[in-house]
């Protein structure tokens, strides 16, 4: 037994008026209070008070600013361990379709208040699929009660986008599987607050929709494979405020606009954003332009398929980076009309979906057709990723990293979302580690540029040459006979030297 002192604790309230003002002031009239003031500051005990205490007070600052406390004595140290650690992530958390017949997760938005929760578009992207009794609804999971939705969304159809609004947390906005815009409002529950018309909106789905950063926090914009980026403002949804057509022959007709797969938008540049279409091609767009077509500023050409996502460098606006077919690619709008300057292995798999890392400058995330997230980190090994985990054995179609780049949430084809932790190494930045990231985006440009010199270069000296030489007319017999005696010849060397 331990004999200890019992201490009696109550709680009890305390009469709190304001300042120390006399009866004869009122603390909520100003006149009154900053005459009093005046007259105080007037007198001359006042004045030597506040001298007294003064140099008391800078002694006293003098005294904490001689010695840090905070100062870190071992950080060279600690580093070094952290060089050391092996990259690693593991599975937090699964948010699964609560509905029997399992959609695509499309989509993943994380709300910006701290993270807390996450919005995730729930729609079955297979052309006239038959299954019948589908459920249309999407939902937003708070990470504290992964088990239930906290808020469930009811559109009139599928939802294959979301995009919480940074300016107001409570507006959320969706682009539909039959084209339709539709945005809520978090606070009046799940039903929506408008929804455009079906004769103003786009023809196809609306694969990409993001906010714009004005001031009323109400404008913003959506990209569609109907070949239109077409900007709203949900104060009236009635109509399209502004129309684009993704004519890259700048003659600005429907018939010849590329689909646009996947949009990107970066609040640092509020002037441009870039669109995925499914031809391969990424375009650069600047919406200050005077006329349509001088709106569609860049192209940029690579990819074999269709780009599933584009997005910028949270550190180096000018450089993106996309997906599509079996790669990864880097580009810089440093070079104009050109090809990437950086960019992964073949895969044997699709690439589905790709985000940068918000806190790491060269490390971003892959997301595969074989379940496996890819984690990257060109600093260190351009040729292989620094991670490779199996996620899920269905394809993984979106993923999104929180702000400060510790959980990855990955959407798969079954409708489950899986939270992945990853391991401090891969999120947290290191010394010189921007300036490093800066040098060699610098470098593989002036790379391709050099070679794109030298393959004008080329062009030109073979142009020159064909006018030169006398035109020759070519019997097309003779040339089908030369090219079967060149294939046979081929394949007989093969069978030698097999």
């Amino acid at each position: 037994q331990v004999n200890t002192e019992r201490a009696e604790v109550s709680i009890q309230g305390v009469n709190h008026v304001e300042g120390g003002w006399p009866k004869h002031v009122d603390p909520k009239n100003s006149e009154l209070t900053t005459r009093y003031r005046e007259e105080v500051e007037r007198e001359e005990a006042y004045t030597k008070t506040v001298q007294r205490l003064g140099s008391l007070v800078e002694h006293y600052i003098r005294q904490n600013n001689t010695i840090d406390i905070y100062e870190e004595y071992f950080e060279e140290e600690e580093e070094e361990d952290e060089e050391e650690e092996h990259p690693s992530a593991k599975t937090i958390n699964v948010l699964r379709d609560p509905n029997t017949i399992k959609r695509m997760a499309t989509h993943l938005c994380w709300h910006p208040d701290a993270n807390r929760a996450v919005a995730v578009a729930y729609c079955s992207l297979d052309f006239q699929d038959s299954r019948t009794d589908m459920n249309l609804d999407s939902y937003i999971w708070d990470l504290a009660k992964p088990y239930t939705p906290e808020l469930t969304l009811k559109p009139s159809s599928p939802v294959v986008t979301l995009e919480f609004n940074s300016k107001d947390w409570h507006h959320l906005l969706g682009g539909c599987y039959n084209g339709q815009i539709v945005y809520w409002d978090t606070r009046k529950g799940g039903l929506p607050m408008e929804m455009t018309p079906v004769e103003f909106s786009h023809r196809d789905p609306v694969y990409g929709a993001c906010w714009l950063p004005s001031r009323t926090g109400t404008e913003c914009f959506s990209g569609s494979t109907d070949g239109q980026v077409l900007w709203w403002d949900i104060r009236k949804l009635s109509q399209p405020s502004e129309r684009l057509i993704l004519d890259i022959t700048r003659e600005d007709q429907l018939k010849k606009a590329l689909g646009a797969i996947s949009l990107d938008f970066a609040p640092t540049m509020p002037t441009k954003f870039l669109v995925g279409t499914e031809q391969g091609i990424i375009i650069s767009c600047n919406r200050d332009a005077k006329t349509p077509p001088e709106k569609i500023a860049n192209i940029f050409s690579g990819h074999i398929g269709a780009v599933y996502s584009v997005t910028r460098n949270p550190f180096f606006p000018k450089v993106f980076l996309s997906v599509g077919d079996w790669t990864a690619r880097i580009f810089t709008e440093e070079l104009m009309d050109s090809s990437s300057i950086m960019e992964t292995k073949y895969h044997t798999a699709y690439l589905l979906d790709v985000c940068w890392s918000p806190m790491k400058p060269a490390v971003f995330f892959t997301a595969r057709s074989d379940g496996i997230l890819d984690v990257w980190d060109f600093l260190f090994h351009q040729k292989e990723p620094s991670l490779s985990l199996k996620v899920s054995n269905d394809p993984l179609l979106c993923l999104r990293t929180q702000d400060n780049g510790q959980i990855v949430a990955c959407g798969t084809r079954q409708g489950a979302v899986t939270l992945l932790e990853i391991s401090p190494g891969l999120c947290t930045i290191r010394k010189n580690e921007k300036t490093l990231t800066s040098t060699m985006f610098e470098l593989e440009a002036r790379r391709e540029k050099v070679l794109q010199d030298k393959y004008r270069e080329r062009q030109l000296r073979e142009q020159e040459r064909l006018q030169v030489k006398p035109e020759e007319k070519e019997d097309p017999q003779e040339v089908f006979k030369q090219a079967q005696e060149d294939f046979l010849s081929n394949i007989k060397a093969e069978q030698r030297r097999r």
